[in-house]
């Protein structure tokens, strides 16, 4: 994410800013962004690799867990509009979508929803619109790919 804010302070005057300009709401994304990577990502990966349908569960439980977590974030920061950056793809939305190939894959794997339409309604309305977006649906990497990619990694 260190990249992304390079980017986002280099073309700030000439592009679409990817961090709030207030700071309250700039460290707040920046929260949200650490949260996704250091938290709900290895969680979400630790249904993937787990040995035991125990230990499976207690991943899976706790990615459930992130995810009303980020539903309840992406609630506050997005304001009503359709991205948590509001009405443009922001920084937070850039950290959980980097991840929606991979929630992909690890649903296919284990048969388990990670984005329910029940459970986290905001959220899964959320990764279809940014899946979507014209700036994303040609870099979203296929599913297939990533699925051999996680095969070949955790050797299943």
């Amino acid at each position: 994410m260190i990249i992304v804010e390079y980017v986002d302070e280099v073309w700030a005057t000439t592009g679409q800013a990817i961090l709030p300009a207030d700071p309250y709401e700039r460290a707040l994304h920046r929260f949200w962004a650490v949260y996704v990577d250091d938290k709900w990502f290895p969680s979400m990966f630790g249904i993937a690799k787990a040995e035991t349908e125990e230990a499976k569960a207690e991943s899976a439980e706790q990615a459930w867990a992130g995810l009303k977590l980020l539903e309840e974030a992406f609630e506050k920061l997005s304001k009503g509009k359709t991205f948590f950056g509001g009405d443009t793809i922001g920084y937070v939305d850039i950290a959980l979508g980097a991840y929606l190939g991979w929630a992909k894959v690890i649903e296919q794997m284990t048969g388990l929803k990670l984005l329910d339409e029940e459970k986290t309604p905001l959220l899964a309305v959320w990764a279809e619109r940014f899946c979507a977006h014209e700036a994303v649906k040609e870099v979203m990497p296929e599913t297939e790919k990533l699925m051999e990619f996680a095969k070949m990694r955790l050797g299943k």
